[in-house]
């Protein structure tokens, strides 16, 4: 491995951040010409490193390391290349090009199977508010309901993709059967504090939580903040505050987190009293069960304050997602690629953020593996991560890749 392994991986993600629909920041989203752009130059990249590449039925972009005589299905390594709205340079990106270089090392080497590398083209859902497409489409989860979603200037998503050069038509018709797929590996940055926390470049990822998302309603009485007794109040504001730290009193309890992230309050007014609060709930676990008793328990706490305080609560699931364990041996040999490279214990966490991953899991075993990243700040301009760290990681991909191919190797 070159010492500035670490440095021309971070290089390219500057070179990747400038494909942006942002003057000074990175947005880049869905069939856009960033998209487009950012897609472009890593096919160019892939090239460069004795890949094949070819564009997907829904603008994923692909790389293959061919092997001469594969015995095997096919490894695939991937993140996601579109980004949030005025993001940082390495949620997603870094992992496509760490999984680049590692190919690049891995050059000369020919393989029992067949490596592909891919950029998923969504996983935001920025534009059409529809996450993990790119993902989706690959492990044959693709919704043709989806294209006839539209954005916010009410372009349908299948016009986008014509206008993109993809015929609508065969968007995930190309989806990879689970037979053809060995494993799927990621590299990801943590998104989070803990291996910043424990001073460690790198984790190995135990699962991905499930969530469950809510929209409550909380309907009381307003009236005048001068004239109306505390006693014969029918606050919906105070109410939801006692909810809110209820929700966050039980998160602290639990192997749950639980996060209030809206708040609207009506009337809105300085001196009337809170009659409407509409605020959202956001609850994950990467225990499945855990999550599903936590959703149940902390909605009959809430029903509970509701009554006591002659309120009326609602609540509507907007969203759900279930959670999706990692592979238990793809995590063991990460652990011990881990401790190899860094000569220090494998911290094992779980990832509180959805990724490609969660949907690839559809069709094949996956793994992940965290880079710490600056204070755990993600989805931010501020989002960071160092050379040496990258490097680390670059070469336990490596030698995940080689383990793959040879587990009988007393190299890994």
């Amino acid at each position: 491995m070159t010492l500035g392994s670490g440095e021309e991986i971070l290089k390219r993600a500057d070179e990747m951040a400038q494909f942006s629909a942002m003057e000074k920041g990175l947005t880049r989203a869905y069939l856009t010409k960033e998209h487009k752009q950012a897609h472009q130059q890593l096919s160019h990249w892939m090239a460069l490193a004795g890949l094949e590449v070819w564009q997907d039925s829904v603008g994923n972009q692909w790389g293959r390391k061919a092997s001469s005589n594969p015995t095997q299905p096919t490894l695939i390594i991937g993140s996601h290349s579109d980004t949030v709205v005025n993001a940082g340079k390495y949620d997603g990106n870094l992992g496509i090009l760490l999984g680049l270089e590692a190919l690049k090392q891995l050059e000369g080497i020919d393989l029992p199977f067949h490596v592909d590398l891919v950029a998923f083209a969504d996983e935001e859902g920025v534009r059409f508010n529809t996450t993990l497409i790119g993902s989706s489409a690959t492990a044959g989860c693709f919704q043709p309901a989806w294209l006839d979603i539209k954005d916010s200037d009410n372009i349908a998503m299948g016009e986008a993709m014509l206008s993109f050069g993809l015929p609508p038509e065969l968007a995930g018709k190309d989806a990879r059967l689970p037979q053809e797929v060995k494993a799927y590996l990621e590299v990801h940055i943590e998104q989070g504090p803990v291996l910043e926390d424990l001073n460690l470049p790198v984790g190995v990822v135990t699962g991905i939580a499930g969530a469950k998302r809510y929209q409550l309603s909380v309907k009381g009485m307003a009236g005048h903040a001068g004239t109306v007794p505390h006693a014969l109040r029918m606050d919906a504001l105070c109410g939801v505050a006692e909810m809110i730290t209820t929700i966050e009193t039980y998160g602290l309890e639990h192997n749950v987190v639980a996060t209030v992230g809206k708040c609207d309050v009506k009337p809105g007014a300085v001196n009337v009293i809170p009659g409407d609060v509409v605020f959202s709930l956001d609850v994950r676990s990467p225990v499945q069960g855990d999550l599903e008793v936590a959703c149940n328990e902390l909605h009959s706490q809430l029903e509970e304050i509701a009554q006591r305080r002659e309120l009326q609560l609602t609540s509507e699931l907007t969203y759900q997602a279930e959670a999706v364990p990692c592979n238990a041996e793809l995590q063991q040999q990460w652990g011990k690629i881990v401790e190899k490279q860094t000569g220090t214990k494998a911290c094992f966490l779980p990832s509180g953020a959805g990724h490609d991953a969660m949907v690839m899991a559809n069709i094949t075993d996956i793994g992940m593996l965290f880079v710490r990243c600056e204070k755990g700040i993600s989805h931010n301009p501020r989002e960071q991560v160092n050379a040496q760290d990258v490097t680390v990681a670059l070469n336990c991909l490596v030698d995940m890749v080689q383990l793959l191919a040879n587990p009988n190797s007393a190299e890994a």
